[in-house]
């Protein structure tokens, strides 16, 4: 069964993470992707390394894959009409530039629209393409430090840290193909494409979810908690005796439970315990009690206790933890590609879905003269295009 997607073609503009995040999405769901990068430099992140695998940088490697790659330097009129004829056939276009650039290269959506109008055209940006912070460029940590959550992120009485992945750039990225889809399903009906305006600052800020509906309902600032839940108890990491352990209670069913499992059954029955109120309310008598005990075993003996007595917990993975996990493995998260070392693969499942591997990240321009000759252009118009190569 052919992938649901297959059949449509994306015009990539896009560089850095959420843009090719989002086309990465819409090609494993089998689009092609057509990346269109600038001559001789390409999408910045080629340079953000070491390390560096058969000269692609890591970081491009992790965002490209089942990609083509063309170059081109959208400040010329010859690149600008090459982008107007791949528009003609293509059904999206996403692009990352600063708001206003393409409406320079006669590249924005009014414009693309003549040629076809039923493109779906989503732009990405740090602020949005409105507001007071439309011209500022944004970065995921500046987004993610204006959001609020940074606020909330690590330990009370330490600095403020960002999460080790940018959470901004996939907020986005997600938004994005979420949004692209919905407008191509409307399409069918219609006959028409859409603009889609996402924002990295926008995109995180939703992630607030109950962070905000807490400061709205009390006033209050969130604190910072580490791993610990604001409302929940215990949700959290303990150390055991040989590494971190993740206990997540979510009701009084499963704390007694857990208390049986420690072999301290009575304090499900205190009262300052047997409810979750009550938890929160005692958090840091629970959390000590708890933690001493938790110390006597280690994390795999736990951990295989609470699962066999249905208590959600895991042990705190490192990335190599991840590659052996055997659930891992099962569902075919990680392949081998043509770059020699394995990378992430779509983890959307489909039934019957057709198997196939997608090929690694393009090196730049690899697909140009190819993606030319399909639009009819001669080998002489070829060379002339992509003989300035600095732009």
């Amino acid at each position: 069964m052919a992938l649901p997607l297959q059949g449509l073609r994306v015009i990539d503009l896009t560089q850095d993470f959420a843009g090719p995040f989002c086309t990465m999405i819409l090609s494993g769901l089998g689009a092609e992707v057509i990346k269109v990068e600038k001559p001789v430099s390409g999408d910045e992140t080629r340079a953000w390394g070491p390390p560096f695998v058969r000269g692609l940088s890591y970081y491009f490697l992790s965002l490209n894959r089942g990609k083509r790659s063309i170059t081109l330097d959208l400040k010329t009129s010859a690149a600008q009409k090459v982008i107007r004829q791949l528009v003609q056939d293509s059904d999206i276009l996403v692009e990352s530039f600063r708001p206003g650039t393409l409406s320079r290269y006669n590249l924005d959506y009014p414009r693309l629209r003549r040629v076809n109008k039923a493109l779906v055209y989503c732009s990405i940006s740090g602020f949005g393409q409105t507001g007071p912070y439309r011209d500022r460029p944004g970065y995921d940590i500046v987004a993610f430090a204006m959001s609020g959550i940074m606020s909330t992120t690590g330990e009370e009485g330490r600095p403020s840290i960002r999460v080790s992945i940018p959470a901004a750039d996939i907020a986005a990225g997600h938004y994005a193909s979420t949004a692209i889809l919905a407008c191509l399903s409307r399409r069918l009906v219609t006959g028409r494409g859409d603009y889609i305006d996402i924002s990295l600052y926008d995109s995180i800020v939703s992630w607030l979810s109950y962070l905000a509906t807490y400061y709205f309902a009390t006033g209050k600032e969130p604190k910072r908690m580490g791993s610990a839940h604001p409302s929940i108890v215990p949700y959290q990491a303990f150390m055991c005796k040989d590494r971190e352990i993740i206990i997540a209670v979510g009701n009084d069913q499963q704390f007694q439970r857990l208390c049986q499992s420690l072999g301290l059954e009575k304090l499900s029955e205190e009262r300052r315990f047997n409810t979750n109120p009550q938890r929160v309310r005692n958090r840091w008598q629970l959390i000590s009690i708890l933690s001493l005990r938790l110390r006597e075993h280690s994390a795999a003996y736990w951990n295989k206790l609470f699962n066999q007595n249905r208590i959600p917990s895991a042990p705190v993975y490192k990335i190599g933890d991840v590659a052996r996990d055997p659930q891992v493995k099962h569902r075919g998260l990680f392949r081998k590609m043509k770059s020699g070392i394995p990378q992430m693969t779509s983890p959307i499942k489909l039934f019957k879905q057709e198997k196939r591997l997608s090929s690694s990240a393009p090196t730049l321009g690899h697909d140009t003269t190819q993606v030319l000759r399909e639009l009819g252009y001669s080998k002489y118009a070829i060379n002339r295009i992509t003989r300035n190569r600095a732009g």
